[in-house]
């Protein structure tokens, strides 16, 4: 009986450095993840398509995240999938990439480096060029 015992008291032992575990992770990423930028900004969205063409969209903002600012981009369309985590992007500009079928999808960029974050989470900030280039692997 004692051996059960100790071996309940290792189980919960074990679950509670495991729930401060997360905890401190939850709080250390809040704290560290990059914040939007309130205020007017001037912002690039570069499109690339399938064929490799570009279509620039030249915009002042007071967005906040990535998808307000291509919701306000004059001429940029693009529809997708809602989930819990945001929209998962999968036309744009009449053009659909299918993971599925051809092994394509939209990547996004922000100055050149990969986007961290979804478009519903990606903080936007004053002169930061943005691309959406369709990728086949």
């Amino acid at each position: 009986m004692e051996n059960k015992s100790k071996s309940s008291k290792k189980v919960i032992l074990g679950v509670a450095a495991l729930v401060v575990v997360i905890a401190a992770l939850a709080i250390l990423y809040n704290v560290f993840r990059e914040k939007p930028v309130e205020g007017s900004k001037s912002i690039t969205i570069e499109v690339v398509n399938k064929a490799e063409e570009s279509t620039k969209y030249q915009l002042k903002t007071d967005a906040e995240y990535l998808r307000q600012a291509m919701e306000e981009a004059e001429g940029l369309t693009f529809s997708g999938t809602e989930s819990e985590y945001g929209m998962m992007v999968d036309t744009v500009n009449g053009e659909t990439a299918d993971y599925s079928v051809d092994s394509s999808y939209w990547g996004f960029y922000v100055n050149g480096e990969y986007c961290n974050y979804g478009i519903d989470t990606q903080p936007v900030a004053d002169g930061d060029a943005f691309s959406i280039v369709y990728t086949a692997e």
